[in-house]
């Protein structure tokens, strides 16, 4: 795979906390362009949090270390900067948004990310299109966003959206969680179709079944607020079969 020389993201020893408890305890990670990184961890362990602290979510204080994005240090960027420079939020549970259909919700967002003012025909030929790709009905775009959709709709409208807004890096939280094996297997042939040698992505699952089907670069197993293992694809295996009580058991022993 081609490697730019410069990484994406670097995360060095970051801490973060909600309401003043510490859920973030010293996470270091760097993802570069063309990579794929799974996390992975039992419920409770910070993987969701780490999630949103990339993405500036409000709720949560970075009281140490720091996030660089493409050379920059982006630790006190706004969500939306964030998103504009190219970064994406794949929700664990995405929200509904009631009188807003899909096709109106991707307008402004992409105006947002790209400065361009997008008429609506322009951006409907646009969903069309990466709709075909996905393998989604064309209906889908008059929906409103979430509204009555099932869990794997939700999550292949993450997909859709992804795919019409070209992050260059991407942080899918739980993707899997809650989908059939058929709705989980049409989320990761859309992952697997975006995957390119410049946008980076960073998954994070406490099971090995999505990684059944998107082969990542690196695996970590999460633990308590940080990264306690990191390996090929080969260390999901291994976490399948043994599960996280080795790794428990090694930090405590610590």
């Amino acid at each position: 795979m081609v490697m730019l020389e410069n990484p994406l993201i670097v995360i060095d020893n970051l801490h973060a906390s909600v309401e003043g408890t510490e859920i973030l305890k010293g996470v270091n990670l760097t993802v570069n362009p063309g990579e794929t990184h799974a996390i992975m961890g039992p419920n409770g362990s910070g993987k969701s949090t780490l999630a949103n602290v990339l993405l500036g979510h409000p709720s949560y204080e970075i009281t140490e270390g720091s996030i660089e994005y493409k050379g920059e240090d982006i630790t006190q960027w706004a969500p939306e900067k964030r998103g504009q420079a190219g970064m994406f939020l794949g929700f664990q549970y995405p929200e509904e948004i009631p009188g807003v259909s899909v096709v109106n919700f991707l307008r402004t967002a992409l105006s947002n990310r790209t400065g361009t003012d997008y008429t609506v025909l322009e951006l409907r030929l646009q969903v069309m299109e990466a709709m075909e790709e996905l393998g989604m009905d064309a209906s889908f775009a008059n929906r409103y966003l979430n509204e009555g959709f099932s869990g794997g709709e939700r999550k292949r409208n993450e997909i859709l959206q992804m795919a019409v807004l070209e992050p260059d890096f991407a942080v899918l939280d739980e993707t899997d969680s809650g989908l059939d094996i058929d709705a989980l297997k049409i989320v990761a042939e859309g992952v697997e179709r975006l995957q390119t040698d410049e946008r980076g992505f960073l998954i994070i699952t406490h099971y090995q079944r999505m990684l059944d089907y998107i082969t990542p670069d690196f695996v970590h197993v999460f633990l308590d607020g940080t990264i306690v293992e990191s390996g090929g694809a080969a260390l999901a295996d291994v976490i399948e079969e043994a599960g996280y009580d080795s790794y428990r058991a090694d930090a405590i022993a610590q």
